[in-house]
């Protein structure tokens, strides 16, 4: 993997020059759509069969099992050379149980953007990483004899490449943090989380005090990469529900900075999770928020700004909201047409997904945002339809430096 510029991905991925922001210019009325790509439902990769464990089906009109992989869920995102990035899924079907057959990849994907001015809106799917644990690094038994990872082995909700090229990955079932090289192989064993198990940790001593699926989501890394910053999705046994912990990992040490969470995040209320947490730039950061709903019921799903140095009188991170992603302009009707019974495309464009999870600024005005689309089960654009893996590119004006 290679990390570039992030001006230079925007450039490339939108087809149009980068203009920089002016004060002249102000700061548009509300985020617009600017981009947009779809990845299929139904698009595979090699392997071997996959989803034998979710049940019968057919799921959304989706016949299960598949005979190969399913490119789908994507929890992180990553630029790779200019116009291309590097996705990757979760654990696959939402359980450790019902994903022993879903292989844990990173996919190379290439959005074709149709934006303003034209494009095919689509998006190639190229090659994989494969994560992996040939030496025996993982302490406990793996699902698969020959040691390639899956989703009952852990459930990777974030992704960031180091500076020497390694791969730090943030699990929810420990919570662990993974460490592997550019390849996909683990090079070291889990890092658990002090003080911190979920139900699904393989080293459970007593009562797990974070729910299922509460572990690593959002994980930001510094600028310099030495620094990590981890963010669990739900709260521990005894936190106010209300409040996310963000914690400071120094990669150098492989140890936490403290013992305790280093920042508190405050949800708004209805709020559930915070899917992503990805850095602008040393000090300030972009964060998912979302309740549980999908189509007609989605209400929120947020993108604030955050600055580790401003805090709120109850010593909360201080939150500027960024982008409504259920309020989005598309003036220049990108969004169109849709399928039959489709919601929220046109004049104004919605993402009504359960779980969208992954953002990436590209410059000083736009976000890649894309969703997990659970497949074969969530419904969010359509009741009558899997979703697809929607990539948008949208420009606001709360990236800026002092917002």
């Amino acid at each position: 993997m290679r990390k570039w510029t992030t001006a230079g991905v925007a450039a490339a991925a939108l087809g149009v020059a980068i203009v920089a922001a002016s004060a002249s210019a102000g700061r548009p009325e509300r985020p617009v759509l600017e981009g947009r790509a779809i990845l299929p439902a139904e698009t595979f990769a090699p392997g071997p069969p996959s989803g034998a464990f979710i049940g019968a089906g057919p799921f959304n009109g989706v016949t299960v099992p598949f005979a190969r992989q399913p490119v789908q869920g994507f929890s992180a995102i990553l630029p790779a050379e200019p116009g291309s990035y590097w996705a990757m899924p979760d654990n696959g079907y939402g359980s450790k149980a019902n994903s022993p057959d879903f292989l844990l990849r990173v996919y190379h994907v290439t959005p074709h953007f149709k934006t303003a001015k034209g494009g095919s809106g689509t998006v190639t799917v190229g090659s994989f990483v494969q994560l992996r644990d040939p030496d025996h690094k993982v302490p406990f038994p793996l699902t698969r004899a020959d040691r390639l990872l899956t989703g009952s082995d852990f459930d990777p909700e974030s992704m960031r490449e180091a500076k020497d090229g390694t791969l730090w990955f943030g699990d929810e079932f420990g919570p662990f943090l993974l460490h592997t090289d550019a390849t996909g192989k683990l090079l070291e064993a889990p890092i658990p989380l002090p003080g911190v198990q979920a139900p699904e940790n393989p080293f459970l001593v007593g009562p797990p005090n974070l729910p299922s699926s509460g572990g690593f989501e959002g994980m930001a890394m510094s600028p310099d990469g030495k620094t990590l910053y981890p963010v669990l999705e739900k709260g521990v046994t005894g936190d106010d529900p209300s409040l996310r912990r963000v914690y400071q990992f120094d990669i150098a040490s492989r140890s936490y900075v403290r013992n305790g969470p280093r920042w508190w995040y405050r949800l708004d209320p209805g709020s559930i999770s915070v899917p992503d947490f990805t850095e602008v730039d040393a000090n300030r950061f972009v964060v998912i928020e979302r309740d549980s709903g999908q189509g007609p019921t989605a209400v929120i799903k947020r993108i604030y700004t955050v600055d580790l140095r401003r805090l709120d009188p109850d010593g909360t991170l201080h939150k500027t909201l960024a982008v409504d992603l259920m309020d989005i302009a598309d003036p220049a009707g990108i969004s169109l047409p849709g399928r039959p019974g489709d919601i929220g495309l046109g004049t104004t464009f919605t993402f009504p997904y359960v779980t969208t999870e992954a953002v990436l600024p590209l410059d000083a005005e736009r976000l890649l945002i894309v969703n997990d689309n659970n497949f074969p089960f969530s419904d969010g654009r359509n009741a009558s339809l899997p979703d697809y893996n929607d990539f948008i590119v949208v420009r606001t004006g709360s990236l800026k430096n002092g917002n």
